[in-house]
């Protein structure tokens, strides 16, 4: 045989080995190229104290939320120091894909009724792609369902209608530390007083420190640009505690807001800390899941 034929045998009998040398090298390129990572959990829950934060459910997850707030504190002995007195809101959020929710609550403070849309529009992350926050928008739309004061007159549904719109701003730091800001607008179709300005802007800031594994320690301020022109209405200045067990969040927290939806505690706020309008609260989170995860399997 000659010597041809022996050096084409020896390249034939290599052909495969060689490809798959290369196929791992391509492998191994591949693998060398930058991932993109995710924050995740910049917030326990998809509120801060009261406000909303840049956390929406998890796909196909129902949010059932029962939120209490009792009376002001400095009312003294006689009404329990506010325990004898209550203001609730329930409600739901449901998670219909990564970056879409909705929700819907009723609150017993002038038995108003809330819709919203909650909707991702950058999340932050390292690596191939780099982007330093996280933001959300945030869209509201609430109904009062108080009987009219004025049955007599000509009343109008839409005098009962206000919304609000948000955007949340927020970075996670650390694992251990995380800031929002929520440049926010209320408008209400209906105002209570000709000077009451129907648009109302303000900013929130807000922040959580975690201490534990399963807790932190967060806080937010609202600060009204307009719509306090008498001095009648506060910002609205709120702290709390979460704690994570398994499906739950309890949330305590101490506030001068009474109500406990978006409209109603940035705008309509009227305690005083100096004074002792100080309102203790709590906010039980369970988290059913409605549809399962579906799990890629490779072969």
């Amino acid at each position: 045989m000659s010597r041809i034929t022996y050096l084409l045998l020896i390249l034939v009998s290599l052909f495969p080995f060689s490809t798959l040398v290369a196929q791992d090298l391509m492998d191994l390129l591949k693998d060398d190229k930058p991932k993109t990572e995710y924050a995740y959990a910049t917030f326990k829950t998809t509120r801060l104290v009261l406000g909303q934060s840049v956390e929406n459910p998890a796909k196909g997850t129902l949010q059932f939320l029962i939120e209490h707030n009792f009376g002001r504190v400095n009312q003294g002995a006689y009404e329990f120091f506010g325990l004898d007195q209550s203001t609730i809101r329930i409600g739901i959020e449901y998670g219909i894909n990564d970056w879409l929710s909705v929700s819907a609550g009723r609150s017993s403070y002038e038995k108003t009724v809330d819709g919203a849309i909650k909707a991702k529009i950058l999340k932050q992350s390292t690596g191939a792609r780099r982007m330093p926050l996280s933001v959300s928008f945030y869209s509201d739309m609430t109904c009062n369902s108080l009987k009219w004061a004025n049955p007599d007159r000509k009343n109008y549904f839409t005098s009962r209608l206000a919304f609000t719109s948000q955007l949340l701003i927020a970075r996670k730091f650390s694992n251990a530390l995380s800031f929002q800001l929520s440049p926010t607008y209320v408008h209400k179709n209906l105002v209570a007083k000709r000077t009451d300005p129907n648009d109302v802007f303000a900013l929130g800031a807000g922040g959580r420190v975690k201490i534990t594994q399963r807790t932190s320690i967060n806080a937010e301020y609202f600060y009204l640009f307009n719509g306090n022109k008498n001095n009648s209405i506060q910002n609205a200045l709120s702290a709390g505690v979460d704690i994570e067990t398994g499906g739950h969040v309890f949330q305590f927290r101490i506030t001068n807001a009474q109500p406990m939806f978006d409209r109603a505690f940035i705008t309509e706020t009227k305690g005083k800390w100096s004074k002792g309008d100080i309102y203790i609260g709590f906010t039980i989170n369970r988290v059913f899941t409605i549809l399962q995860p579906k799990i890629d399997q490779k072969n």
